[in-house]
């Protein structure tokens, strides 16, 4: 007897080797029928003896490819149609989508072992990938996955890539970005002003540059690093100077845990995170003596440490280097630098070098962070490596755009039982990065084929986020109070559903009775929230001047306490007496000195 069972698929099946793989486990059951990505995730018909289909439904779901996840199978039982073998069918697009794209993933160990054979056709080449790592979310421009809808479609694959893709034996069988030294991308330095140097060997000549000191811009899979020499200090202050950053830490990048030990403290938990797919920048306790600069973390405990992600990143720390800065390539509070004729323009005066390639990316996105409290990890910033995998929430939602606040924005989309959070974003009040916000709102609405019914924004009239919900006049938009939302998203994270009380200890927000909040002790659930307490009020001199000079606080602080008579500390003799005197006087006047709650 024979039947035929069409099966349902969603979830993260997209770009993941899934319909290879459901290929082989069809094949190895004796079936016929066929798989297609489509907009909603992967549609699979398959026909066969009543045992072979059910044997073939529990691999599916038993033996699931590295970066695959199913949230939702379903299957319904139609009419035989008598195919003759099983085949991957071409994609279709429908109007309404819930296929979910794989975020990028580091460099297999497949291809790592590859990438290093020198008789392999791929040796040393930096754009190695297969159907198990690689770029994914970057380069995607639509729905559904497939080469034509990312950035690869510029290159048309050779005869041996593409017999490796039609191969349903091989790893690359129907990988998208699949690509070698003959029709892939290619790496290219570049110098200080964007024009090429000349170099048979751009690797090995940017090895070279570093190893002297210079400061080199390299893209990555979401954008432009700036890397130099983690042991060489004169580097280091030079990369300070021009990147105008004086204090805030740098990030690290080693190949392998043994070199990370030699400089930083580890768990298990940690060592874990640093070798995961995601890669993300994991907080590590600086080892007592150490080789790694003190201007990398000036003034600081920890370092900021990831493994490689790129075939790139591996040729670079083959042999030379304990450790290299890896720190974000933009100037202190812009986007980060994705576009090469915008790396150039951009980091001009800061990069020696570039070593850039021709493999375009769509989306950029930040390095992801975690650190790990009490033994679990805690995800401080959520970008590369984990966006836009979804995340469940606990009962279906309206499709509802949250815009999230002004400052290291993020927002998210609601569909259903599912949340898509979008990549660090970063400060609403840069133009380019409010431009980026704009943009990745388009980008993420487009690839889930998805429209808003309503629009969450903050209680502050005049942040840049809320300013875009009130414009969209067509939609429906509710204002929640920022630190009513720390607690809520506090609870989701902890799967909390029952009112809470939370103690909220932030900088500022706008509160309900029109002060600034930060110090908040509120009872609440996603619906509502009482404040039962706060922090006493003090006047905030200067507004968000008091922000970016806390001395402002300081003198606020000392005033509430000491009055008119302020001690002789060595901060108050440090600021110039007709400086002092003004802020007292808005202070005493309550002269753009908005009262606030504020932790700082």
């Amino acid at each position: 007897m024979t039947q035929r069972t069409q099966i349902r698929i969603e979830s993260i099946v997209q770009g993941v080797g899934f319909r290879p793989f459901v290929y082989r486990e069809a094949a190895a059951c004796g079936l016929t029928g066929w798989v297609l990505n489509d907009s909603q995730g992967v549609l699979i018909e398959a026909e066969g003896p009543p045992e072979q289909l059910a044997d073939f439904l529990d691999r599916l779901q038993q033996r699931l490819p590295p970066l695959a996840t199913i949230t939702s199978l379903q299957q319904q039982e139609v009419s035989p149609k008598g195919d003759q073998d099983f085949t991957i069918r071409h994609s279709q697009e429908q109007s309404d989508s819930s296929a979910q794209i794989a975020p990028d993933t580091y460099v297999c160990d497949d291809c790592l072992q590859e990438l290093f054979d020198p008789g392999d056709a791929r040796y040393r080449y930096p754009f190695i990938n297969c159907t198990n790592c690689g770029p994914r979310y970057s380069i995607v421009t639509g729905i559904p996955y497939d080469r034509p809808k990312t950035t690869m479609a510029v290159f048309p694959m050779c005869p041996n890539c593409q017999a490796e893709y039609d191969d349903p034996t091989s790893r690359r069988f129907h990988a998208q970005p699949n690509a070698c030294p003959r029709c892939g991308p290619q790496l290219q330095l570049l110098n200080a002003d964007g024009t090429p140097h000349i170099s048979d060997t751009p690797m090995e000549t940017a090895i070279s540059l570093l190893q002297q000191g210079g400061i080199l811009a390299i893209k990555g899979l979401g954008g432009y690093h700036l890397a130099v020499d983690a042991g060489n200090d004169a580097a280091l202050a030079e990369l300070r100077r021009r990147k105008a950053r004086d204090e805030k830490p740098f990030a690290l990048m080693s190949r392998n845990l043994e070199q990370v030990r030699q400089y930083a403290k580890t768990s298990p938990e940690e060592e874990r995170l640093l070798s995961s797919t995601e890669r993300p920048i994991v907080l590590l306790e600086q080892q007592d003596q150490h080789g790694i600069s003190p201007l990398v973390a000036p003034r600081n405990r920890y370092f900021g440490v990831m493994l490689p992600y790129t075939p790139l990143h591996y040729l670079l720390l083959e042999q030379h280097f304990t450790a290299l800065v890896m720190t974000s390539g933009n100037l202190t509070d812009e986007p980060i630098a994705y576009q090469n004729d915008d790396a150039c323009e951009r980091l001009k005066g800061i990069a020696d070098f570039y070593l850039s390639h021709n493999r375009e990316i769509f989306t950029r996105t930040d390095d992801s962070i975690v650190r790990v409290m009490a033994g679990q990890p805690m995800l401080l910033r959520r970008s590369r490596g984990y966006v836009p995998r979804s995340i469940a929430l606990p009962a279906a939602q309206d499709n509802i755009l949250a815009l999230g606040a002004e400052l290291k924005n993020t927002f998210c989309m609601t569909r259903q039982d599912r949340a898509f959070m979008s990549h660090h974003v970063g400060d609403l009040k840069n133009l380019d990065v409010y431009r980026s916000f704009e943009q990745g709102i388009m980008h993420l609405q487009e690839i889930l084929s998805w429209q808003p019914h309503c629009i969450a924004h903050d209680l502050h009239p005049d942040y840049f986020s809320s300013l875009y919900a009130l414009e969209q006049e067509v939609l429906p938009t509710v204002a929640v109070q920022h630190h009513h939302a720390h607690l809520v998203s506090c609870m989701a994270e902890h799967g909390e559903t029952e009112p809470c009380l939370g103690m909220i200890f932030d900088g500022i927000g706008y509160g309900v009775d029109g002060h600034i909040w930060g110090g908040e002790f509120l009872l609440g659930d996603s619906q509502k929230c009482e404040r039962l307490g706060h922090f006493a009020y003090l006047p905030m001199p200067g507004g968000d001047a008091a922000t970016r000079q806390p001395w402002r606080m300081a003198i606020s602080l000392l005033t509430q306490v000491y009055g008119d008579e302020l001690p002789g500390l060595p901060l108050l003799a440090a600021i110039p007496s007709q400086d002092l005197k003004l802020l007292r006087q808005m202070i005493d006047k309550g002269i753009n000195s908005p009262l606030t709650s504020s932790c700082g």
